[in-house]
């Protein structure tokens, strides 16, 4: 028994020790966890500094293409070279070292870096003669006085941007130009800096190298802007670049597009620019996280919309037709006559005479929009400005072309019909002034007096109308003021009081005269004419002349709009048939003789035209407007030679063009010849 209470005893012993342990094991681990909390509480709590920035992502800029689909200006795959501000020093003489880093590894490799600023690139820094806006600028953004001089703009950016004074003059100024850039860009964490453009895989592979030690530098990939076929309509299409100044972004903005950056690139002139909305496209938007002062992430929230692209009515082939023909036909004028020998400058336009959309448009001398990329100065300064497409910009009087407006005013008015006749005896005199015509051509009606051009009939019509009733003619067919073409084309002005008063000279009674067979002071472009022959082919009806046939999404799988033919007068107010006589007259000088080459007499197509060779200062040109064919007009054309001969010439090779592109039209049935044929190769030549 006492055994038995021993062992009990033992084991109570023994528990009651193991609770104790445990229980101290406990007391201490509760102690140990009071300690830690304590100690949590009392240490400083640690701070999240958090902010987040929206960057833009360009969108791909939408192509120009031709009326067959073939790209004009394109875009393909370009790497940049760009500082981000997320990972750029906050250090000034850091950042100062990484620029000059940069910009002398893009020297190296024979690059040049993004530097705008007006200010010499050696010393003595003076402003750049030309560019007396931008140094008024850049003493404003340094928030110098007026009076600032370029030394003292340097010494402000190298003051403000710690650049080190151990750097060698070349290299401070280096640093200063693209510091002030970045300052012009409004280099931000949301406004990424493009230190230089379109760099090749040899120099990205470089950078990727080195951008441990090139905190900041980074490569962008993005679209860049390629001309396919810079021959095709330079003028037109024009050109992109970056935004230059605040000012021309603040007038972007200015006009609705509020989300531009100043890294952006945009359209300049042409088409790149009247269109800049439909082809620009719409930026996308990625979210930069910074947390205690790195970024911790990056996220696209919205993707770009690539533009659209844009189709023009315009044929290549027929371009580089015309534009072959026209230089030929100066070419010709100079070797083969004494008096053309300083002829270099003209101009032919192509309508679709059912719509006025552009199929050819060609003007000398031209340039191929590559050359005037790679130098524009140099394209500038040739001789007999180049940069002018004389078809929509070039003002000429049009002669004997105008007799055709005369004719619709007198016909629609009422003042004559088709069998009124008046006399010419070949001269005429109107109060003190003697004026003569070509030939006696006695008791002639409007549509003989089209045909052979008789001065005198018109002269009489002109006096018999007054200037007021010939002017609203002469707006009703477009001259006077642009006529909307989407790239943008000059008005030029008509012969009446009011353009001489601006252009100070002195309005007589007797300019009536000149002014009804198109001489005087009245100004028009070829494409003008061109619309003034397709409106007659139209008995009246006016059509706006346009490039763009139609919009198509980025990829062009997809049309969304196509143009609609778009009527911007009707000449015909009185509602009569009288074109008919128009129209006989200018079918009549059609069948004038020609050699037989430019002879429009036996090609299975009849043809109305009008000849004209107004007087001017420097001499005489040579202007001839018309359609084809005449029962079912479907082009209309205008061509013109500044000081030559026979612009007539080029009417059946215009024609001819047409016919190779369109074998199915009425024309391309009656003249179509086969590429490779011996009558093409003769006619090529």
């Amino acid at each position: 028994m006492k055994e038995i209470f021993r062992q009990i005893s033992e084991f109570l012993r023994g528990g009651f020790l193991v609770l104790l342990v445990l229980a101290a094991s406990a007391l201490a681990v509760y102690r140990l966890i009071r300690v830690q909390v304590a100690a949590e509480d009392n240490s400083p709590k640690q701070v999240i500094n958090q902010s987040v920035y929206t960057q833009s992502i360009s969108a791909t800029r939408g192509e120009i293409v031709d009326s067959d689909g073939n790209p004009i200006v394109s875009n393909r795959v370009g790497y940049h070279l760009i500082i981000e501000k997320a990972y750029f020093p906050s250090d000034k003489a850091a950042g100062n070292d990484v620029i000059l880093r940069a910009a002398e590894l893009l020297q190296a490799s024979g690059y040049e870096w993004n530097d705008t600023m007006p200010v010499s690139r050696t010393q003595p820094y003076t402003f750049d003669a030309d560019r007396e806006k931008d140094a008024d600028a850049m003493r404003e953004n340094l928030r110098l006085n007026t009076y600032a001089t370029a030394e003292n703009c340097i010494d402000k950016l190298i003051s403000d941007y710690a650049i080190s004074k151990d750097y060698t003059a070349e290299q401070k100024r280096i640093i200063a130009g693209i510091r002030y850039e970045m300052l012009l860009r409004q280099f931000s964490m949301a406004n990424v800096f493009y230190l230089a453009n379109d760099i090749d895989l040899q120099f990205v592979t470089k950078i990727k190298e080195l951008r441990v030690t090139l905190p900041g530098v980074n490569i962008a990939e993005a679209a860049v802007r390629t001309v396919e076929q810079g021959d095709i309509l330079p003028h037109e299409i024009g050109y992109v670049g970056p935004i230059y100044s605040e000012e021309e972004y603040e007038t972007l903005l200015e006009n609705g597009h509020d989300d531009y950056a100043l890294s952006d690139t945009v359209g300049k002139t042409g088409l790149e620019s009247a269109m800049e909305a439909t082809l620009r496209g719409i930026n996308g938007k990625k979210e930069i996280t910074v947390t205690n002062g790195e970024v911790s992430s990056v996220a696209v929230t919205e993707e770009p919309v690539g533009g659209k692209t844009i189709q023009l009515t315009v044929n290549s082939n027929i371009q580089r037709a015309m534009q072959r023909d026209l230089d030929a036909h100066c070419y010709n004028l100079r070797v083969s006559s004494s008096a053309c020998r300083n002829v270099f400058c003209g101009a032919s336009v192509l309508l679709d005479a059912h719509d006025n959309a552009v199929l050819g448009m060609a003007t000398v001398p031209t340039y191929n929009l590559d050359e005037l990329l790679e130098d524009y100065k140099a394209v500038a300064e040739r001789s007999n400005t180049p940069l002018v497409n004389r078809a929509t910009d070039g003002l000429y009087r049009p002669g004997s072309t105008f007799k055709t407006i005369t004719a619709t005013a007198g016909l629609d008015s009422g003042i004559i019909t088709g069998q009124s006749t008046y006399d010419c005896e070949q001269t005429f005199r109107y109060i003190d002034t003697k004026y003569h015509c070509t030939g006696c051509h006695h008791f002639i009606a409007v549509s003989r007096a089209l045909t052979v051009s008789c001065n005198i009939f018109f002269y009489n019509l002109g006096l018999n109308l007054g200037i007021d009733r010939l002017c609203d003619y002469e707006r009703l067919y477009g001259l006077g003021s642009p006529l909307g073409l989407e790239s943008g084309d000059s008005g030029g002005y008509i012969a009446c009081p009011e353009t001489f008063e601006q252009l100070g000279m002195q309005w007589y009674v007797g300019e009536i005269t000149q002014a009804s067979i198109g001489q005087s002071e009245v100004q028009v472009t070829p494409l003008q004419m061109a619309v003034v022959a397709s409106t007659i082919a139209n008995k009246g009806v006016r059509y706006k002349p346009h490039l763009i046939a139609s919009e198509w999404n980025n990829t062009m799988t997809e049309k969304l709009w196509e143009h609609e033919p778009e009527v911007a007068a009707n000449v015909n107010t009185s509602g009569g048939d009288y074109y008919y006589y128009i129209e006989q007259g200018m079918i009549g000088a059609a069948k004038a003789a020609m050699p037989a080459k430019y002879d429009l007499n036996h090609i299975g197509v009849s043809v109305a035209l009008k000849t004209g060779t107004p007087q001017r200062g420097a001499g005489t040109d040579t202007f001839v407007i018309g359609y084809a064919p005449v029962e079912d007009p479907e082009i209309a054309f205008c061509a013109m030679i500044e000081g030559g001969m026979n612009a007539k010439y080029l009417v059946r090779q215009m024609m001819q063009a047409y016919a190779q592109e369109y074998p199915d039209s009425q024309i391309g049935r009656a003249m179509y010849i086969a590429p490779g044929s011996e009558e093409n190769e003769n006619s090529a030549q």
